[in-house]
């Protein structure tokens, strides 16, 4: 490992062209035993590049414009205390949600609970194994939800792949309850149009909204037909979460003709996704506020009526973004990050040839009061460090680290590493501190690198497709007050007001 400042060879381009002892592992399997990993849930990992792109990459290694294979560099203001490698669970690694002293942590195979009451020395609680691509997880209570977005034979953790044009296969929305956090119990399964690729929670009293975010319709699929211009509202009760239950699918794009009202994508508007349902949704509960990045939109919604979001207004950028893929509100609510996830996320797009305003971040303000507030653009951010052709990198997922009057953020890129970067003044982003990791390869592009990095009572906390569970500590005047803020529960799509709900507290 090295500690660095940012190369300013590295910056002006390349061209064109531990394992942990004494886990306590329980593996919990809803079930017959038999259940197995399933290889076809998990994403493409290795592409052919050139041998031009390959022996670019490996003289980048040789002259210090990027870091060897594996090398760990970082700003000085962030330390890497841990990395706890992949176990029972060998799928992809995905998203994030924390509660209390405990982090669970999606993988295509299924979950993985940490008990980060220390940071430094996590230790794994329990492995869920449950296949169904992305496991996309969110925690509430005593409840937790996975999103299946790919086609299964059932809706059992016993399930294998089977394809979405015979019309008894199953996608959708599982639920567990952990209120034994060490032994959960599969308690729920809602079948969802075009399955469940992500999902939001809009949490009340008595119960648990969940907006589930899905797309790729076929006229071929039975259960994922087009126009599919909307998301699905399951509604969980929260003492009988059994009785879960689709409770309505709003249009979020009306339009006539066969694919709804969205963006049309090529040829119309080339390299451009077509709109067919959303990527991902963040909700401001507080303020009845919800975005969502839609493919080939981005919206700024109502939530008042949880059962029936309503639009407010959409944007499009039909130049340099090519997927809506998420979104992030600022603590005020009068800004919103938009990520583009050029690529699908396994391509390299963190190079010279794709420039600093395709696969990056688009930055706008909300202006105006209640059904007149528009979404306005301001400025793109992209990670300052270009990457090696054969590492996939684009704008990912990342949370808030809440310090009253700034605006401040960490965020994935993949193997681009973990970036933090402050867009207060939303004009003029600017990066504070990064950690990375040099390429899996220097000859072959190999998917990796960080899903989610996430900002939670005092600590980065990252989950790597490849390499497994990381902790970082970032220590910068800017950021320290940030660690006053203690938290009982947080999923990075369900936005909390920090300091109202959390307070500052020294």
């Amino acid at each position: 490992m090295r500690t660095t400042s940012t190369p300013r060879a590295r910056i002006r381009g390349l061209g064109a062209a531990t394992a942990v002892a004494g886990l306590l592992i329980g593996l919990f399997t809803a079930g017959p035993a038999a259940a197995t990993p399933d290889p076809g849930d998990t994403t493409p990992v290795r592409n052919d590049v050139t041998a031009a792109q390959a022996a670019d990459a490996r003289a980048a290694i040789a002259s210090g414009e990027i870091p060897g294979v594996d090398e760990i560099v970082h700003s000085p203001n962030i330390e890497h205390l841990v990395n706890i490698p992949k176990d029972a669970l060998k799928g992809t690694n995905s998203d994030l949600a924390f509660q209390g002293k405990y982090a669970f942590a999606g993988n295509y195979d299924g979950f993985r609970v940490f008990d980060i009451s220390d940071p430094a020395n996590p230790k794994t609680v329990t492995q869920v194994l449950c296949p169904g691509s992305q496991n996309d997880v969110s925690v509430s209570g005593d409840l937790l939800f996975l999103s299946t977005d790919s086609s299964r034979s059932d809706n059992s953790c016993a399930s294998t792949s089977q394809p979405a044009s015979v019309k008894e296969s199953w996608e959708g929305m599982k639920i567990f309850d952990i209120s034994d956090v060490a032994n959960p119990k599969y308690v729920a399964a809602v079948e969802t149009f075009c399955g469940s690729h992500t999902h939001t929670l809009v949490p009340e009293r008595d119960n648990v909204y969940v907006y589930v975010s899905s797309y790729g319709p076929n006229a071929a699929f039975p259960d994922c037909r087009p126009p599919h211009d909307g998301i699905s509202v399951i509604k969980v009760p929260r003492d009988a979460p059994e009785q879960a239950r689709v409770v309505g699918f709003p249009v979020l794009f009306p339009g006539e003709g066969p694919d709804g009202g969205g963006n049309p994508g090529a040829p119309t508007n080339p390299g451009v996704s077509k709109t067919s349902g959303c990527h991902d949704i963040t909700v401001l509960p507080g303020k009845d506020l919800a975005a969502g990045a839609c493919m080939g939109d981005g919206i700024l919604f109502d939530i008042k009526n949880p059962e029936n979001p309503r639009v407010i207004d959409r944007v499009q950028d039909n130049v340099n973004f090519a997927f809506w893929h998420s979104a992030t509100f600022n603590q005020k609510a009068d800004k919103v990050v938009f990520t583009d996830e050029l690529g699908g996320g396994g391509a390299a797009t963190c190079n010279a040839t794709i420039g600093p305003n395709r696969g990056a971040d688009g930055i706008y303000d909300i202006v105006g009061k209640g059904d007149d507030r528009k979404l306005v653009f301001r400025s793109y951010y992209k990670i300052p460090r270009h990457q090696a052709d054969t590492e996939n990198c684009v704008a990912h997922n990342g949370s808030l680290i809440p310090v009253k009057g700034k605006d401040l953020m960490v965020q994935a890129w993949y193997q681009g590493g973990i970036s933090v970067w402050d867009f207060t003044d939303s004009r003029r982003p600017k990066e504070i501190a990064y950690f990375e990791r040099g390429p899996i390869s220097a000859t072959t592009l190999v998917g990796g690198g960080s899903w989610s990095a996430y900002y939670y009572n005092g600590f980065i906390y990252s989950n790597d497709l490849v390499k497994g569970f990381d902790v970082l500590k970032l220590s910068d005047k800017r950021t320290d007050k940030a660690a006053r803020i203690r938290m009982d529960e947080l999923n990075v799509q369900t936005q909390p007001d920090y300091f109202a709900d959390f307070g500052d507290k020294d």
